[in-house]
């Protein structure tokens, strides 16, 4: 089973108070929570490893058989059992000790106990480091899928981004991070979307928001207005009487919805009524004459 660093998933380091692991938990678990994420797969599963998490660091004695023992806190018990029996039986029979770490080597108590390879002794390999890296785009760069080389560590790497991705999003390549020190796997690299908004609109997830101005004797009398999109125009009817502040939505003429092919946000306008602030003579005498009808 894939080991799973619950300290990471919280965004927390290992000298976290139980105060700074709440903390972060209550963050992330509102932010994934399924209510406010509906069909959203990605974080359903990550509501699920932040939950999984919690209930590990914020047990004190789970904690601190998580620090010790790792992806094999669980077996803590067994292990410190064994090793009792293993004491008494083998008087002055020492450890074997990770090369520079200071930690005793539970990988063979755990291989024979679950399936390994019997009393042969075998020493543990070692992940590589995860390797961490941001990259930069402008919002119009994720508007369709696209693929990107990117150098780390000094060697290109051809990546697909999917559209629709957001800023402060971060995908994981696996095998692409550092190499093992003892021909263990590679670490895993993570890959943070740095996105700036280049156009009018104001985007949340895949809805666009933006103010549009319309004449006053468009908002008074109806009319045909043009508004852009961000890869088309689209034309529409304005009703007599619109009120300033009038809101529309334009369904599918949002952003990409993120990795569903073909799939849309919606586009929401605002009508802003702009009032003349300069009149003919002949403009202001009309003007009048209508405030007279009032």
């Amino acid at each position: 089973m894939q080991f799973i660093d619950y300290y990471k998933i919280l965004g927390i380091t290992k000298s976290a108070s139980e105060a700074d692991i709440k903390k972060a938990y209550r963050k992330l678990a509102r932010k994934y929570h399924p209510d406010l994420n509906p069909n959203d797969k990605e974080a359903e599963h990550k509501f699920k490893e932040i939950n999984e998490a919690n209930e590990v660091l914020s047990h004190p004695e789970n904690r601190k058989k998580y620090d010790q023992y790792g992806e094999n806190w669980k077996d803590a018990e067994a292990y410190e059992k064994a090793s009792k029996q293993r004491n008494s039986q083998q008087s002055g029979q020492q450890y074997q000790r990770y090369s520079g770490g200071g930690e005793e080597d539970f990988s063979d108590f755990f291989e024979n106990m679950f399936g390994g390879a019997g009393r042969q002794q075998q020493r543990a390999t070692y992940r590589g480091q995860d390797v961490q890296a941001e990259l930069h785009l402008n919002l119009m760069d994720v508007f369709k899928t696209t693929k990107r080389t990117l150098t780390v560590n000094g060697k290109n790497i051809r990546i697909t981004i999917p559209a629709g991705v957001e800023h402060g999003q971060t995908i994981k390549i696996k095998n692409h991070g550092g190499k093992s020190p003892n021909n263990g796997p590679k670490g895993d690299l993570y890959i943070t979307f740095a996105i700036t908004n280049n156009t009018p609109f104001h985007r949340e997830k895949a809805d666009l928001f933006i103010t549009h101005n319309i004449p006053l004797t468009t908002a008074v009398l109806g009319g045909d207005i043009q508004i852009k999109t961000l890869d088309s125009t689209v034309k529409l009817k304005v009703k007599p009487g619109t009120q300033n502040g009038t809101k529309i939505k334009l369904s599918g003429k949002g952003f990409p919805v993120y990795k569903k092919d073909d799939t849309f946000g919606n586009l929401f306008v605002t009508y802003q009524i702009t009032i003349p602030t300069t009149l003919t003579p002949a403009q202001k005498e009309l003007y009048e004459q209508l405030a007279a009808l009032d």
